[in-house]
């Protein structure tokens, strides 16, 4: 029973991920706001109804490639070690992540990457999704922290210094740096930030 369970689930999956290639293919190629949700479909050879199944907003389309981080921090608080604190956690996992050159922390120089991020900071509509996805993590953060004000204030520091790193670091490199030369002063940039924090 668990096999075609799996294999449904995976068929779902990759044409999921083939309608969100497709529509962001065609975003980076004409610009957000020049693609209808009729382009995207055809595109992806699927009617307009199923793409809605898949995303239920056109803007649901770009951003689902954040979807891999949402609840990212809060789950990296629930899975310390008891010896670590929660901001100590928090910093070594970005940490890690410029390490990797992982595009959430902004130190991606790689072209599409560099248009992705320009394409969704530009675009309002996107940007305003975006800050629905960010109050959702911050919501999960502060439950993961404890209770009350302190939490959520805590939650939303944490969350602000990352956007704020992530920014300027995307800043460096859509201005023409690569990021192997923008990773010191970005690593220099957050070991400043989370001392503040703690």
């Amino acid at each position: 029973m668990s096999e075609p369970t799996g294999l449904r689930a995976r068929k779902k999956e990759r044409t999921r991920h083939a309608i969100g290639d497709a529509a962001v293919s065609l975003f980076l190629e004409r610009g957000f706001d020049r693609v209808s949700v009729n382009d995207i479909a055809a595109a992806a050879e699927i009617s307009k109804p199923t793409l809605f199944r898949y995303f239920p907003t056109k803007e649901d389309l770009v951003l689902h490639r954040f979807a891999d981080h949402q609840g990212e921090a809060a789950r990296v608080v629930r899975d310390r070690r008891s010896d670590i604190t929660p901001v100590t956690a928090l910093h070594r996992h970005f940490r890690a992540g410029l390490d990797r050159y992982d595009p959430v922390t902004g130190l991606n120089d790689h072209p599409e990457v560099v248009a992705f991020h320009r394409l969704v900071f530009t675009t309002p509509s996107l940007a305003g999704r975006l800050t629905q996805y960010q109050l959702e993590d911050e919501r999960a953060l502060a439950d993961a922290l404890g209770e009350g004000i302190r939490a959520r204030l805590r939650a939303a520091q944490v969350l602000a210094v990352q956007r704020v790193l992530a920014r300027t670091n995307w800043q460096k490199i859509a201005d023409g740096r690569a990021a192997h030369d923008v990773h010191p002063e970005a690593v220099a940039d957050a070991d400043q930030a989370y001392n503040h924090l703690r």
